[in-house]
């Protein structure tokens, strides 16, 4: 597709794969507030060999141009266990990257939508995602400083040039960020607010609730575990995709290198595992000190990120990455008592900042216990969709 000298070309060659692979460090390059991902991971999420979601996704990925210039790239793809979950039949973008020339995302969102629609009956076109929900997903539209790991960050113009396009789309639903710290929780005597702990604790023994975290000799198998709870906790989320084995199995491999077992807990009830929460340090304060990038080899680019990992100490900061509770133990009050167990762990513990994200808006239990637990909202996200009747 060509439109005023901008033409929109699928990714067939490995120069084409080139320029969508290294396209953000042209966006981001004065960015100060971008985390560069390792070129490694960034290929392999691309790779539709590698990343085990392409299993159940068809798709292709597109290259803006001017001349041999790349003004931005998208992904345009089916997500077929998403749609056999969730009772729907769309299409999806992703990897938004753009100029910030209206002329060349209306290209770009043109071409993804003439994908979709030669791919089937489509009813509509929903994003970002990167590529499913479990990934980084959605646009970020309120307070654009770093983003902690596996968050998404972009300009703020993305939000115009797609609210603007005249495209049709429309917000469909926006997530939550909430921060925390201890100053934030702790009472003026510096522990956890007395009345919070007094309740829980006597919610706690009424229902015999009980937490613990999670043995690091045996990760594999409970990672299954964490899978098993994902599967009931999330099943009527909006949006919600349990991963399949071959992506729990990726999960692990990266997981095992930086796991760890104190920003994790399971909630029992009498004895029986009933929820999780899994929180990982935020391993982008010291990639954003690495600084990947296509003209360095990586092999020191990871010895940096150790460097500052691991002698200079550098990760100040965590994020609660899942968090859920079996249906049939909710509104006992497991979640708040893995909240307050992992929260007590924090006020003496090596993370001072905690970002627990994403929460829908639409789930107001949880929105509701991050207020309880003094959080402060402090970023949102946007998904978009557009009908294709």
């Amino acid at each position: 597709m060509a439109v005023s000298g901008v033409s929109v070309r699928k990714v067939e060659g490995s120069q084409d794969f080139k320029a969508f692979l290294e396209f953000p460090w042209i966006i981001y390059k004065d960015d100060p507030n971008w985390v560069p991902p390792l070129l490694s991971i960034r290929k392999g999420l691309l790779d539709k060999k590698k990343n085990a979601e392409w299993e159940y996704m068809t798709g292709e990925y597109f290259v803006a141009w001017r001349g041999e210039k790349p003004l931005g790239t998208i992904a345009a793809f089916v997500n077929h266990r998403h749609n056999e979950t969730q009772k729907e039949k769309i299409g999806w973008f992703g990897f938004f990257e753009c100029v910030d020339e209206m002329e060349v995302a209306k290209a770009l969102f043109a071409e993804a939508e003439k994908y979709i629609r030669s791919l089937g009956d489509f009813t509509a076109m929903r994003g970002p995602a990167n590529f499913t929900i479990n990934d980084e997903c959605a646009l970020l539209i309120e307070n654009f400083s770093a983003p902690v790991i596996l968050m998404p960050y972009n300009p703020p113009y993305y939000q115009k040039l797609i609210e603007q396009s005249g495209l049709g789309f429309e917000k469909i639903m926006d997530l939550f960020s909430w921060y925390s710290n201890p100053d934030l929780i702790q009472s003026e005597g510096g522990h956890l607010p007395e009345k919070l702990v007094r309740v829980v604790n006597k919610v706690s023994a009424k229902h015999k609730i009980t937490v613990r975290k999670p043995d690091p000799k045996n990760l594999r198998t409970e990672l299954n575990l964490l899978r098993d709870i994902w599967e009931s906790a999330w099943e009527a989320n909006w949006g919600a995709v349990s991963p399949n084995q071959a992506e729990i199995d990726h999960t692990f491999d990266d997981l095992k290198d930086y796991f760890d077992p104190d920003l994790a807990r399971f909630g029992l009830v009498d004895g029986k595992t009933a929820g999780f929460l899994l929180a990982l340090p935020d391993m982008n304060q010291v990639l954003k000190l690495a600084y990947p990038n296509p003209k360095t080899p990586e092999f020191i680019t990871l010895l940096k990120l150790l460097w500052y990992w691991k002698v200079e100490k550098r990760i100040k900061g965590q994020r609660i990455l899942l968090m859920g509770v079996k249906p049939e133990y909710r509104r006992l009050g497991v979640d708040s008592a893995m909240n307050l167990s992992f929260f007590e762990y924090g006020v003496k513990g090596k993370y001072w900042d905690t970002d627990a994200g994403w929460v829908l808006e639409s789930n107001t239990p949880m929105n509701q216990l991050s207020v309880a637990f003094h959080a402060k909202l402090y970023k949102k996200y946007r998904f978009y969709q557009k009908p294709l009747k």
